[in-house]
């Protein structure tokens, strides 16, 4: 299992603007990854309440189960490679994969055996190295919703959101705010309406 802390700035596009940002950072000649997201919870969003979010990102016929809590800036996120029987095993029986997120989630207090897969989302992701942080450029869709996100990884989060500011000005998009919601909250918001 893998530890580490993510910090990353996010910003909802319309079409128009996805385009132009492919178009002026010439990102078409890169290859769009495909990624699915099955995000988990409690039918009654224990997780959610509280803070953690926990997906299986199918990706490449390999499977990632990622778990993560808030810190102070940004986010601890655990990462564990799980098997497709593992997959196949919490899709369709509600048997949670046995390793260190099964007994990090139990120390969090939470009952494994009301997990389960809500809803999935699929992103078309370009990602790329970009004046020395990372760049992602996704396009998403879930429950009938196409969405699409810039988001920028760095080391702080006014970092971040410094280089998102200075690629939407350069590629003339002036009307934005930074994004606070989720890929896994919109997916499963989508869910309740």
């Amino acid at each position: 299992m893998s530890s580490n802390i993510e910090i990353e700035a996010k910003v909802l596009l319309l079409k128009n603007e996805y385009e132009t940002i492919i178009e002026k950072l010439n990102l078409s000649k890169y290859r769009k990854i495909k990624q699915t997201n099955h995000y988990i919870d409690t039918p009654d969003r224990y997780l959610k309440k509280n803070g953690i979010a926990l997906r299986i990102r199918e990706k490449d016929e390999e499977f990632e189960l990622t778990l993560k809590t808030p810190l102070s800036e940004g986010l601890l996120e655990k990462n564990e490679s799980i098997s497709w029987r593992d997959f196949e095993k919490l899709a369709d029986d509600h048997i949670f994969p046995e390793g260190n997120i099964k007994k990090f989630l139990s120390i969090l207090g939470v009952d494994v055996t009301k997990l389960s897969i809500l809803t999935s989302l699929c992103t078309e992701r370009i990602t790329v190295d970009y004046d020395g942080f990372n760049l992602s450029l996704d396009k998403n869709t879930y429950s009938n919703i196409v969405d699409y996100e810039l988001e920028v990884e760095s080391s702080s989060m006014e970092h971040a959101q410094e280089q998102i500011k200075k690629i939407l000005s350069y590629c003339s998009i002036t009307s934005y705010s930074i994004n606070k919601v989720s890929k896994q909250a919109r997916a499963l918001n989508a869910l309740e309406k």
